[in-house]
């Protein structure tokens, strides 16, 4: 077996493929008892020390790891993985990690954006069901969610005690059809004044935008969301297929 080429390039060009094979590493469970040192990470990264250190300061910049002279190189704090590739609520997607629940900061009935109700299938001055949620695992809140519902389902979850419940099971509940399938958008946006403060994130800090419109099993649009998520703490995840051209 030939003897390992050192990383090339610029040192900050090095830094950043060792920063993300490390972030990647974290992310999937390694070192519980902290990191090995530099001289250890510079053999396996082949790389100089110096370019460790960078990488390193680049993973403590985000928060991802502490560094102390006594103390080593810890995780200071690890993400939740957030599937995309199931239609699961946030109750199901973090089933056996702690408690979900939620703070109800508004549920209503509101004139529907013309955008909302196009997308909701709903004619011109028809309402519909506006819920807005600060949804916390265990106490750390995880995300923003202002959700619009088809008024006949709406309403009727409306009813139903929305703290401790995902809407999708509620949806199917009161529906007595299965959700489907769901279009959705990803994006990054910094977290607004309002958001900051409800996430407890620095005002612009990076936040994780899912817009999602679900859909029963009959193909009825009746659940549009947009989701605001601390990306300091989800990684989106999902499994592609490769379709032929």
């Amino acid at each position: 077996m030939a003897d390992p080429v050192p990383i090339q390039g610029a040192r900050a060009d090095r830094a950043r493929r060792v920063a993300d094979v490390l972030r990647q590493q974290i992310h999937a469970g390694a070192y519980p008892d902290g990191l090995p040192n530099e001289s250890e990470l510079a053999t396996e990264f082949s790389a100089s020390r110096n370019t460790v250190r960078e990488a390193l300061g680049v993973l403590k910049h985000e928060g991802l790891i502490d560094r102390g002279p006594r103390i080593g190189t810890h995780v200071a704090q690890r993400k939740y993985a957030h599937g995309l590739d199931t239609l699961l609520g946030l109750k199901e997607t973090f089933n056996g990690q702690g408690e979900v629940r939620n703070q109800v900061r508004a549920a209503m009935l509101v004139a529907a954006p013309p955008s909302v109700a196009h997308r909701l299938r709903l004619g011109p001055g028809e309402h519909a069901v506006f819920i807005e949620r600060l949804r916390y695992l265990g106490d750390l809140p995880l995300s923003l969610d202002l959700t619009y519902l088809a008024p006949d389902i709406g309403t009727q979850i409306l009813g139903h005690p929305l703290e401790d419940n995902d809407l999708f099971a509620l949806i199917e509940q009161v529906s007595g059809q299965p959700l489907g399938s769901a279009a959705l958008a990803l994006e990054a946006i910094p977290a607004d004044a309002h958001s900051a403060v409800a996430l407890q994130v620095p005002n612009g800090a990076p936040l994780l935008m899912l817009e999602r419109l679900t859909s029963l099993d009959d193909g009825r649009p009746v659940d549009l969301e947009y989701i605001r998520m601390r990306g300091d703490r989800i990684t989106m995840r999902g499994n592609l297929i490769r379709s032929k051209p």
